[in-house]
């Protein structure tokens, strides 16, 4: 399996492929449909999101001694009418979710960010590889809000990489 480093350019994604399993260093944002409205909304984009990785879920909370709950992914086609905005206004490099997306989305990211899976229904498992958790914008969302996590290894497979091939038969 492949190792990324974050932050990093979309230039350090271009190898890689559509189904290929990788696993992801750095920091990531959570962002979910709550959060999404309220960022396009408010005209300006947080610094912190663009050029990041950000990852469709909700939290549950934390136990003792634990950076944070279950963590999966959330389904990812709930964020489409948001995605291509977001891609565009942010300048991501990479979106976790779960499921397929629409084909306004797949074309919106084509060359600009890659689509990663998340293990659906692996939680826990998830939340071993976060190190660190803290909700750093719209608190008041709770789970909603948006989250910045320090993940280590943190297990993916490439959806849809920047030539727009995809797991799910590429761009319709």
């Amino acid at each position: 399996m492949k190792r990324i480093f974050l932050p990093a350019d979309i230039a350090a994604l271009k190898s890689l492929k559509a189904g290929e399993e990788v696993l992801l260093n750095g920091t990531i944002y959570s962002l979910r449909d709550k959060a999404h409205a309220l960022l396009l909304g408010v005209g300006d984009i947080p610094d912190f999101l663009k050029g990041s990785v950000i990852y469709y879920m909700g939290p549950t909370p934390a136990r003792p001694n634990k950076a944070i709950g279950s963590c999966g992914p959330t389904t990812s086609a709930r964020m489409d009418k948001y995605t291509p905005t977001i891609v565009k206004k942010t300048s991501i490099i990479g979106i976790i979710g779960k499921g397929e997306r629409s084909a306004a989305v797949n074309r919106a990211m084509k060359g600009k960010a890659i689509y990663f899976l998340a293990y659906a229904g692996l939680g826990a498992l998830c939340a071993q590889s976060v190190l660190r958790s803290e909700a750093v914008l719209y608190k008041e969302l709770g789970a909603e809000a948006v989250f910045r996590l320090e993940v280590k290894d943190f297990p993916l497979i490439v959806c849809q990489d920047l030539k727009g091939d995809n797991i799910y038969g590429g761009i319709k």
